[in-house]
């Protein structure tokens, strides 16, 4: 399925470049568009929680990768308020 802003020729082009990509390319560029996503989601809680150290930013952001299950076995209730930008999790 070619997205919307891609014409089927371009995505095709795209799909035969990423296939001849050698692995180890590949996967450092999955690992910097993961990087550049977390960070986003940082900045995006930066801006939520401003006066928040950046412990508290890595815990909100893990808890949002983790969901709030998974978040309380692994840190307990390290980040007891959520506070009133929490969303969803």
């Amino acid at each position: 399925m070619c997205p919307a802003d891609k014409s089927p020729e371009g995505w095709k082009v795209l799909l035969d470049l990423l296939r001849k990509m050698p692995p180890e390319e590949n996967l450092r560029r999955t690992l910097e568009h993961s990087e550049m996503i977390r960070l986003a989601g940082e900045s995006g809680l930066r801006q939520a929680y401003p006066q928040a150290s950046d412990r508290e930013i890595f815990l909100r952001s893990a808890r949002l990768r983790l969901g709030a299950e998974l978040f309380c076995r692994v840190y307990g209730d390290e980040l007891p308020d959520y506070g009133p930008a929490h969303r969803n999790s």
